[in-house]
């Protein structure tokens, strides 16, 4: 009787083996498969889309009126800036990238390149050793004032030390 239940644990052991070694195997495909997947270049369906497009299809509520008062403000406080969808969001540019707006779940970001160049005694940036925002949490909480004041000084650090994506 004994060696009967050695037989069928021998049995299960072995089945137990080939049941392992199938996981293995579809690990081994699906890896692949992914590899092939990032091989195949990404291309945005939004590419070269106008901002006023890329706000409209991306943004809704709230978000789309604090992206569209950023987007006048800063069109406002630097005329002969440019903006356009840049790394998947909205970015303006004169002599170099100076500002960015990026829209959250619970916020929106307007971001500056030389953020911890600028001028805040308030405290109103956040951020990095070089890059900071400001996190606008609701269509009201816009001071406009301070907004266009840090664009303006963003310019001016633009033009007068270059690009900030080339460092020296």
């Amino acid at each position: 009787m004994a060696a009967k239940k050695k037989s069928a644990t021998k049995a299960k052991t072995k089945a137990g083996a080939k049941k392992a070694s199938k996981p293995a195997a579809n690990a081994k495909a699906k890896k692949a498969t992914r590899v092939v997947a990032r091989a195949v270049p990404k291309t945005s369906p939004l590419k070269g889309t106008s901002v006023d497009a890329w706000v409209k299809a991306k943004t809704s509520g709230w978000h789309a009126q604090v992206i569209g008062r950023l987007i006048a403000l800063a069109k406002r406080a630097a005329p002969d800036a440019t903006v356009s969808i840049k790394w998947a969001q909205p970015v303006f540019e004169l002599n170099g990238p100076f500002a960015f707006i990026k829209p959250a779940k619970g916020h929106v970001t307007f971001g500056f390149w030389r953020g911890a160049e600028l001028g805040d005694p308030a405290g109103a940036l956040e951020g990095g050793d070089r890059m900071k925002h400001v996190k606008i949490t609701e269509a009201d909480g816009l001071n406009e004032a301070r907004l266009a004041a840090f664009v303006r000084e963003a310019v001016a650090l633009n033009r007068a030390k270059g690009d900030p994506t080339k460092r020296a």
